[in-house]
């Protein structure tokens, strides 16, 4: 700091003694008028051991940004070289198949509605078709190319989610002729058979494909379903649905649904002759008479394997257990089940007076108010239902340090009784 205190009183006791005119007659140039580089004017001030070393530095070349971030990196073994070097390949060429929205493949639109309620529109994706629903239109071409989970809005501003729908669902949306059995139904029949991959099973009643299409997953690639259907037009829209189902899911997904499925259109008490070449692990009857097909599909069945029997009404179950009984087949009843699901809505509640923004505080976070202004609080808000939607969200304080009040009740709509599940087992009966 000295040095460069009597550097600047040099320098000012200089410009200050000058007349303003250089030996010779030429006007002196000022310090501030010289047009020098700011280095060339640090070097100036400096002393001159020190001046030259800035001017050693200045004259060394200088490498370029590029250059200086390639010798900080460190460098890379020759194959790796070669490797980076190498083009990357597609998705499409390597085998992985993105995860969009593809035509030809199924999307599943959901919007909510009043009263904590889902609407659920089912669509098949093609170039210039449009998706019409009760919140507007969406063009399919607004579908495709995004990824599933998007919320999208029609063109009346109502918001859909969109998603590639599960097994479930698309039975549940899927175009019926008869009634279907039910995935929660169809769950416990799969339960109850024990059925594995590499099984075979005998399926009588086609009926919409709502159990041939579990049936195939559950047996996978080596496994086989035979399914029998006295009636044409179920026949047909069996084998239609399961069709599409399995050419949408070879479009999204990287392994191919197994063709596995026989669909047979005929009368399973007529089928004797064609059952005496299989060998089963399991049989579900769906029809209107099992006991009719008890007597020719048991000879098939291994010893041990059980039989499950969908039916709606209690009296098709006593017919039943009275045809085994009366005719004495080896046939064994285990369980008679329905199968009831109970469903629950739990979700925030928001105050009546327009305080909904007003987040409740917990007592673990404040100190619990006079009685006074408790009760004050509780007479004048009432907590009523709150119809959420998914552009509803809570500021990151009020998840952290706060909570709302919920309400939980069971739902209006219930999945009540649909049919009655009977579980046969063969037996080997007792030699006499």
């Amino acid at each position: 700091m000295r040095a460069w205190r009597e550097l600047r009183r040099s320098v000012s006791s200089a410009l200050s003694s000058g007349d303003g005119a250089a030996p010779g007659g030429r006007p002196r140039r000022r310090a501030w008028e010289a047009s020098l580089s700011p280095l060339e004017r640090v070097r100036r001030l400096l002393p001159p051991e020190e001046a030259a070393a800035v001017g050693r530095c200045a004259a060394a070349p200088q490498a370029p940004p590029e250059e200086k971030e390639e010798a900080a990196a460190p460098r890379a073994p020759p194959e790796e070289k070669e490797e980076a070097a190498a083009p990357q390949a597609p998705p499409e060429a390597s085998g992985a198949r993105p995860g969009l929205f593809r035509p030809g493949e199924f999307a599943l639109a959901e919007m909510r509605r009043k009263h904590n309620t889902t609407l659920r529109l089912l669509c098949r994706l093609a170039a210039g078709s449009v998706l019409a629903g009760p919140g507007g239109l969406l063009p399919h071409g607004n579908i495709i190319g995004q990824l599933p989970g998007q919320v999208l809005r029609t063109a009346a501003g109502a918001q859909l989610l969109l998603r590639r729908p599960t097994l479930e669902e698309y039975v549940l949306l899927m175009p019926r002729g008869p009634t279907i059995a039910y995935p929660k139904d169809i769950s416990a029949m799969l339960t109850m058979m024990d059925v594995h991959p590499g099984d075979t099973v005998l399926e009588t009643g086609s009926g919409s494909g709502a159990m041939s299409l579990f049936l195939s997953r559950a047996v996978g690639p080596k496994g086989r379903v035979i399914s029998y259907e006295i009636r044409d037009d179920h026949h047909n829209l069996a084998k239609k649905n399961y069709r599409h189902w399995r050419a949408a899911w070879a479009i999204g997904h990287m392994e191919e649904w197994p063709d596995n499925v026989d669909f047979i259109l005929k009368d399973i008490s007529t089928a004797a002759v064609d059952m005496k070449s299989v060998t089963l692990d399991a049989v579900v009857l769906d029809m209107l008479n099992p006991q009719l097909a008890l007597p020719v599909v048991h000879p098939s069945l291994k010893q041990g394997g059980a039989c499950a029997v969908y039916l709606a009404n209690i009296t098709q179950v006593i017919d039943l257990l009275d045809r085994i009984r009366t005719c004495k087949l080896p046939f064994l009843c285990e369980r008679i089940i329905e199968v009831t699901h109970r469903n629950w809505l739990v979700h925030p509640a928001k105050i009546k007076n327009c305080k909904s923004n007003q987040m409740v505080e917990t007592q673990e976070n404040i100190e619990e108010p006079p009685q006074k202004e408790y009760e004050e609080i509780h007479v004048q808000d009432q907590v009523v239902l709150n119809g959420s939607e998914y552009n509803e969200s809570l500021s990151d304080d009020a998840e952290t340090y706060r909570s709302v009040p919920y309400v939980a009740r069971p739902s209006y709509w219930q999945d009540a009784h649909s049919a009655f599940l009977t579980k046969l087992r063969k037996f080997r009966p007792p030699l006499s």
